[in-house]
């Protein structure tokens, strides 16, 4: 260990270098890793935080099934009768208003039966249990963009004015903030025709999206997919049909993917460049009567010192990088997420040393005792 140590401090330069890439790399991984973690809460916070096992939607819709998805209350009336748990209907549609003040907003309306499961806790205001058919309670990252409790919303194009009664945890549905309104005042922002008269409301169809089971179904969900002409998904599975999620994960988990490679063969190019220049002095030291399992020990200790306190920093840089970004983009980097990564970091890190310890086993103490001469 001490000379490890030594060494370490005689070639601090280099060490230094090779400490900063290491720094660089980890750094690098734990930012595209929040960028990941946040990108996906960005996406399905909101279908994350709802109360339900799984969701069952329309087997014509094999994608985006929150989109194409559409069922009757005719076919929950089956499934609450064959299922043998509770269930309720669920409508999700992306949509934008203007508030009485002035604000602009995006948000994903979530159409929920008021007393049912799915129906939102609120932090603030009243929530939609016993609220007039006009209400909405909003994700509290509206308020951020300027929504207040008790402003009036109205719906662009659609002229549907709702009046905000509450504020609930931040959430959002495809990068747009989520808001909570009655079912069948979702049923009205999601068929009503710009421009029509309101007496056209009578026209627009019982249906929704999908039926949010709270308990997984006691019934095989196989056959009553095939007997209901549905197809039902764990709450997990159904994340898939949030718009851009897949697509997202795979990118940012392919650029993972080529960082854990590009991490080992760095440090070990550099160690095996290292091990090469030290050909003498370890032969020196394999004359002088020093095993090879020491020198092994030796050379393991000095890249788990670089790879190790490289990877710290590293891990220091990706959590400031955090704080200093804020809310200002989807960013998250849990401490359990960030430890995880910066581990992987470290181990493939260290595995690229192993491309070193067969020339630090062979080295020859004759060379130091005249062999080629």
């Amino acid at each position: 260990m001490f000379l490890a140590l030594l060494e370490l401090r005689a070639a601090r330069g280099r060490f230094l270098l090779m400490g900063s890439v290491v720094v660089l790399v980890a750094a690098l991984v734990g930012i595209v890793s929040g960028f990941t973690t946040g990108l996906g809460d960005d996406t399905i916070s909101a279908l994350r935080r709802l109360p339900a096992a799984q969701l069952v939607f329309s087997s014509d819709a094999r994608s985006d099934q929150f989109a194409r998805s559409l069922l009757d209350e005719r076919t929950a009336a089956a499934w609450r009768k064959d299922a043998g748990t509770d269930m309720t209907p669920l409508g999700v549609s992306i949509t934008r208003g203007t508030t009485d003040r002035g604000a602009e907003v995006d948000l994903a309306a979530f159409g929920v039966e008021p007393d049912s499961f799915l129906s939102p806790s609120v932090t603030q205001g009243d929530g939609l249990a016993d609220a007039s058919a006009d209400s909405i309670v909003m994700s509290a990252e509206l308020a951020d963009e300027g929504v207040q409790v008790g402003d009036i919303l109205v719906i662009d194009r659609l002229g549907i004015e709702l009046h905000v009664i509450g504020l609930t945890e931040r959430s959002s549905y495809g990068h747009v903030p989520a808001a909570y309104v009655p079912l069948q005042t979702w049923q009205r922002i999601r068929f009503s025709t710009p421009g029509s008269p309101a007496s056209a409301a009578t026209a627009i169809p019982d249906q929704f999206n999908a039926l949010a089971l709270r308990t997984p179904a006691k019934a095989s969900t196989a056959d009553l997919d095939k007997r209901h002409s549905t197809t039902t998904l764990t709450k997990e599975k159904a994340y898939e049909a949030a718009p851009g999620y897949t697509g997202e994960r795979v990118t940012m988990n392919s650029i993972q993917v080529f960082l854990y490679l590009i991490a080992p063969l760095v440090v070990g190019a550099f160690f095996a460049v290292w091990t090469v220049q030290r050909q003498p002095e370890l032969a020196l030291l394999r004359a002088l009567g020093a095993s090879r399992r020491r020198l092994l020990a030796h050379t393991v200790l000095q890249a788990a010192l670089v790879v190790v306190l490289g990877t710290t920093a590293g891990a220091v840089l990706a959590g400031a990088v955090g704080l200093l970004v804020g809310e200002q983009v989807p960013f998250s980097l849990p401490a359990t997420t960030l430890a995880g990564t910066m581990c992987t970091v470290a181990a493939v890190g260290l595995a690229g040393t192993a491309l070193t310890l067969r020339r630090v086993t062979e080295a020859d103490p004759l060379t130091m005792l005249g062999a080629n001469r």
